[in-house]
């Protein structure tokens, strides 16, 4: 369908076009979580059985596609910036199904560093969470947080279906046709459908920024407060965020986040079975906190529309660290699954938080140089969390130090919180931007 015709099509559909064009991006992000984020580790042992690989030769490829996937951010950002989010996720999104099938074809271990660590990898950098975001920037202020909890809801719901459909797959016909299975999978929902329907903003479908038709009259005064708000939002440039206190401490929360994630995702079932409580139970554990995320996501999207991101984030990280200190002192199940619920909905809040909070503060313009700018320094620091505590362990043959490294450093991101200058603020914006009202 041409410009033209997408561009009548999505006048036809009216404001409705903005929730199909996210349900598309929903196909996309659910797809590379559930197919790849959360695929990985249900396959691995599989293959180490099939090919007798140690763990750590498996694990390597993963750790490589995490890093390339952080690393990349700088020119992931500058390619979406030029050529567009949409083209980024059709291209790498078909990248992908090459690299899925190709894992399907390997027979030594550094088959699998080409094929996941570092094919996967640069799919994820460009592919993945910068585009995704940064097309939900462009076309939502008023719903912002509405379409960002319903987006990474569809990444939890990805990572909480997938695991067990591959097992079954797995079991059915083996790891080779699985991983097949998984790159026709990828096909058809991320680049037939998902990249049909996605476009970069409203103005290809001939609408405004929230679905509006162009001109349209406000029928409701009470929207007023958030048109105006929509209209007078600051587009900072690159060297101008880098120079903003605000950008540092939200990264300093993102880092935190996924440095206490990471811990949590690679040491808690093992911490759990020496504390004595069954393999089965220990990841069901893991599998709740997955589970409740996804009502962390709904909950921020829906409270994102009234309360200030700041105060939301101070909440969110409360319950995190409520939940950690359950996990430190755990006794009985009942504090395993307190934990689980209190982390897996702060979890999930924040990380619809983040991005939210990026444009909120910086703009939508240029949003995904912003982003993949920032995105090194996270990966860096949240990629540290396991290899530090498993020297920590390995050192005292416990847990504790690490998880009270962890529970301090959810309290440092409550105090950031408290800091956060709002947007506002004089010392936030750069001199010769005009004023907010």
């Amino acid at each position: 369908m041409n410009a033209g015709r997408w561009r009548s099509f999505g006048r036809s559909c009216g404001q409705n076009y903005g929730w199909i064009n996210l349900v598309g991006l929903m196909l996309v992000y659910g797809s590379l979580c559930g197919n790849i984020t959360y695929a990985y580790g249900v396959f691995l042992p599989a293959m180490s059985e099939h090919f007798h690989w140690s763990r750590s030769a498996l694990s390597g490829p993963y750790t490589l596609f995490f890093i390339i996937g952080g690393l990349l951010g700088p020119a992931a950002g500058t390619a979406i910036s030029r050529f567009g989010a949409r083209r980024n996720i059709i291209f790498c999104n078909l990248l992908a199904v090459a690299g899925l099938f190709g894992m399907s074809k390997v027979t030594t271990v550094w088959h699998l560093y080409i094929w996941f660590g570092l094919i996967i990898g640069v799919v994820i950098a460009f592919g993945e969470f910068i585009p995704v975001t940064s097309v939900i920037n462009n076309w939502y202020v008023r719903k912002r947080s509405v379409a960002m909890g319903l987006l990474f809801a569809a990444g939890g719901m990805g990572g909480f279906v997938m695991p067990p459909v591959i097992g079954a797959l797995i079991g059915a016909h083996g790891w080779q046709q699985a991983w097949a299975w998984l790159a026709g999978f990828h096909l058809v929902l991320a680049v037939a459908a998902g990249g049909l329907i996605i476009r970069n903003h409203p103005g290809d479908v001939g609408l405004e920024v929230d679905g509006r038709r162009p001109s349209a009259p406000v029928d409701d005064a009470l929207q007023l407060p958030e048109l105006l708000l929509s209209s007078t939002e600051i587009d900072y440039t690159v060297r101008q965020a880098l120079r903003s206190p605000a950008l540092w401490m939200i990264v300093a929360l993102f880092s935190i986040i996924l440095f206490a994630t990471n811990i949590l995702g690679t040491h808690q079932v093992a911490y759990l079975q020496d504390l004595g409580f069954s393999p089965i139970g220990s990841a069901a554990a893991l599998g709740t906190m997955l589970g409740c995320s996804i009502i962390g996501r709904l909950l921020c999207g829906v409270l994102g529309m009234r309360y200030d991101g700041r105060r939301l984030a101070a909440a969110f990280l409360t319950g995190m660290g409520l939940g950690m200190l359950c996990l430190m002192w755990a006794r009985s199940i009942l504090f395993i699954y307190a934990y689980s619920i209190l982390t897996g909905i702060g979890f999930g809040g924040m990380i619809v938080l983040m991005p939210q909070l990026l444009s909120h503060y910086f703009g939508r313009a240029n949003y995904a140089r912003i982003l993949g700018w920032t995105i090194p320094v996270v990966t860096l620091v949240s990629a540290a969390g396991p290899v530090l505590a498993g020297a920590l362990y390995d050192a005292t043959g416990k847990y504790d130090i690490p998880l009270a490294i962890t529970v301090a450093a959810i309290a440092a991101g409550i105090a950031i919180c408290a800091r956060m200058p709002a947007r506002s603020d004089n010392h936030l914006k750069p001199k010769h931007l005009p004023a907010m009202p």
